[in-house]
């Protein structure tokens, strides 16, 4: 018969043991964030994202990283319509549709952009506030095709159909030599629509410096200012920004160029800055540049079409 005490220390000594085993096991685990991202089909790794200043893309966010430095706010695309979440279905989470782009194609997830500060460790997301309500998301792993589309999308800002719109002069066509000849430019902000890399992408450009170039040799700009129009009581004696005066007669092509920025958004995402600029020069422009001078005639043009100083007529 065995003794009771060895039997009883035997126990006690397995027990410590499983127990230290479980305590193991157990501070070797890493701690689970779970925001949504569970039984939703994306298998999305990223669950906190930052913007980059240097892509504009979103990445996911590293403890200690740098990257966003600029902006102090973390992003997430919540996909709570599709896991249940108490806070999503009445604003329509439940009932919206994502049809695939293309025939064959993979249907989209519906989402919810949030934003948190990315100071703080398991913060309390609140929703973007450049976004309302959901919207669809159809790359399983869109911090990549964020990536992809960031890294191209100057190439295709540069290739949308702006409308540098038009330089516009007055006096016009003729002016006057000596006298200020007021320029202005007629342009502004214009939005598109297009699809990049199967992802629905909102671009806006905004004419944000304008460079004029008078023909005669001197230029003005680039400067933010646009012009304006001035009643036709003020071409001869106000002087604008953007005037311009010819010291010799002549016909000179005058031409505007503006210098576009531009914002992007995908998918209904937050908007992001683009890194660079669309710049469209508009078709050159004559302005033919009189001078004057006085005599005494004794019919108008209206009577004597040969009259002196009347168009068509030599000047004597």
């Amino acid at each position: 018969m065995q003794n009771p005490k060895r039997i009883a220390a035997a126990l006690l000594a397995s027990t410590f043991i499983l127990m230290s085993i479980h305590c193991g096991i157990a501070v070797a685990k890493d701690p689970k964030i779970d925001i949504g991202y569970v039984d939703n089909g994306l298998k999305l790794t990223g669950t906190q994202w930052i913007r980059d200043p240097a892509t504009g893309s979103f990445t996911p966010f590293v403890e200690g990283s740098t990257a966003g430095s600029e902006d102090p706010n973390q992003y997430m695309a919540d996909v709570h319509c599709r896991s249940g979440g108490t806070d999503t279905p009445d604003r329509g989470c439940l009932t919206m549709e994502c049809p695939a782009k293309t025939p064959g194609g993979e249907e989209g997830t519906p989402v919810i952009w949030r934003q948190a500060p990315k100071s703080i460790t398991n913060p309390t997301w609140t929703d973007y506030p450049a976004v309302s309500g959901p919207t669809c998301l159809y790359d399983p792993e869109p911090e990549n095709v964020l990536a992809n589309i960031a890294a191209r999308i100057l190439t295709d800002f540069r290739q949308l159909p702006v409308n540098p719109g038009n330089l516009e002069a007055q006096p016009f066509p003729h002016t006057l030599k000596g006298g200020p000849t007021n320029f202005y430019a007629t342009t502004g902000e214009q939005g598109f629509d297009v699809t990049i890399l199967g992802q629905t992408v909102h671009l806006t450009a905004t004419p944000a410096n304008y460079t004029y170039t008078f023909g005669d040799g001197t230029t003005l700009g680039p400067t933010p200012a646009a012009g304006y129009s001035i009643p036709e009581a003020e071409w001869l004696n106000n002087e604008t920004r953007t005037s311009h005066t010819y010291t010799d007669t002549g016909n000179y092509q005058a031409t505007l160029t503006t210098s576009f920025t531009g914002t992007y958004s995908v998918n209904n995402g937050p908007p992001l800055p683009i890194n660079g600029t669309l710049d469209i020069t508009t078709p050159a422009k004559t302005i033919q540049v009189w001078k004057t001078e006085k005599a005494l005639v004794a019919d108008t043009c209206q009577e004597n079409p040969n009259s002196w100083g009347c168009p068509g007529t030599e000047s004597r």
